[in-house]
């Protein structure tokens, strides 16, 4: 029972309506993504970037170079990232039809599974994130964000078109 002299129950802190600047607050929000795939991804015992890896391959199947691009890996980074994979059973590696000298890697059943869970999981975070915004406000990040990582693609020469399966 209270009374009138006992203080106020703690309130939860409220949404700050300042203005954190463009730098620290998508700095702040690229923590919380990070975050949020960085968990998701030790829940299926793999790392951020072969969580990446995953979602890269999943609608298409590019040759040995292209996902070194997508994730900022020199060549030998990007081989050992797939080696593991492989060995996971997540990933298969072919000759190119088109170019005998290269490698194109392919999602396999398990990997494909494996990265649908991760991704469900991190969609159902990001919407619980946004879930304060109203609907338009949604819209016109997704859409900036789309544009500003359009431009960085378009800039490092990666195509972030998907292919047909």
């Amino acid at each position: 029972m209270t009374s009138p002299h006992d203080p106020p129950p703690p309130q939860a802190p409220s949404p700050t309506s300042e203005d954190l600047g463009l730098v620290d607050a998508l700095a702040q929000l690229s923590f919380l993504v990070q975050s949020s795939l960085a968990e998701i991804a030790g829940q299926h015992d793999l790392s951020i970037i072969q969580t990446r890896l995953l979602g890269i391959l999943r609608d298409r199947e590019p040759t040995m170079n292209q996902p070194g691009r997508h994730l900022g890996l020199d060549k030998s980074s990007i081989t050992g990232l797939v080696d593991r994979a492989q060995r996971r059973g997540l990933v298969t590696r072919t000759v190119s039809a088109v170019d005998r000298r290269s490698y194109q890697v392919s999602i396999t059943d398990a990997g494909r599974q494996l990265a649908e869970q991760a991704t469900a999981q991190f969609a159902e975070r990001i919407e619980r994130s946004v879930a304060p915004l109203p609907e338009s406000d949604r819209k016109r990040l997704s859409q900036l964000a789309t544009r500003i990582v359009t431009a960085d693609a378009h800039g490092r020469g990666v195509d972030l078109r998907t292919t047909p399966r």
